[in-house]
């Protein structure tokens, strides 16, 4: 009986919040914006303490797995900070291996969607695009339209590699280890080392051969930062990109 209240009171309240909701409409995004909202983000910590969460769909049936248009239930409501028409991420940790003492996987976007009706203690969102499969157990983060960093789509090689502050490539979109021309990596430098979105890095290979230098593998501009890391699109590969590999920021 307390479940069929419930999905009762979510249509009518749906129903009152439409034109609300409504008025929230997000501006649409070009296919470049809509490729960086879905990258992932610029942490390596996984999820965030006291976010919400997807807990099931308003169907008929019980479902886990979720698509664009979907309505979704969320683990919060209006007591919780949560207003008609906020738009947030989706996302879900990496949950496995380590780079590096103490340093997580960092995370992987889902997708986008925004609260649709809402009461003192839940809402429901609809999903509005799809990165991946949204699951039940999702986190949520505050949606921002992505900036277009200049140049996103050319390989820039003018200034000269810093060696002497190396940085690493972490791991990139659904937790990968290698990259290619396009792909998006994290990197073990931000806002901390002044890193900021369109800096470019020069990317090397040590061979572990003594007496040969540092191999060239490719280029890649930032494109959104944390304190501690970035997210970076690979502009230019002469081999495939690795976890490991050094970055080496281009001075202007």
């Amino acid at each position: 009986m307390r479940c069929h209240t419930w999905v009762m009171t979510a249509a009518v309240v749906m129903a009152a919040a439409a034109p609300a909701a409504a008025q929230s409409d997000m501006p649409a995004l070009t296919p470049v914006q809509i490729a960086l909202a879905c990258a992932p983000p610029p942490t390596i910590d996984g999820e965030p303490n006291h976010v919400r969460h997807i807990v099931g769909a308003q169907d008929t049936a019980a479902r886990t797995v979720f698509g664009s248009h979907d309505l979704v239930v969320l683990d919060g409501g209006a007591k919780d900070g949560l207003q008609l028409g906020q738009w947030f991420f989706v996302r879900r940790a990496n949950r496995f291996g380590m780079y590096g003492p103490g340093h997580g996987r960092g995370a992987k976007t889902l997708g986008w969607l925004h609260v649709v009706a809402i009461n003192d203690a839940t809402a429901i969102a609809q999903v509005d695009h799809t990165c991946g499969a949204v699951i039940a157990g999702d986190y949520l983060e505050p949606f921002i339209a992505p900036a277009v960093p200049a140049g996103f789509d050319t390989a820039e090689t003018s200034g000269d590699p810093d060696f002497e502050n190396l940085g690493r490539i972490v791991n990139g979109s659904e937790d990968r280890s290698t990259f290619g021309d396009g792909d998006f990596a994290l990197i073990d430098r931000g806002t901390e080392q002044g890193v900021a979105p369109g800096q470019r890095f020069a990317i090397y290979r040590d061979l572990r051969v003594a007496g040969l230098p540092l191999a060239s593998v490719g280029e890649a501009v930032v494109v959104s930062t944390g304190g501690s890391v970035a997210v970076a699109r690979i502009t230019r590969v002469r081999d495939a990109v690795i976890e490991g590999d050094y970055v080496a920021a281009r001075k202007p």
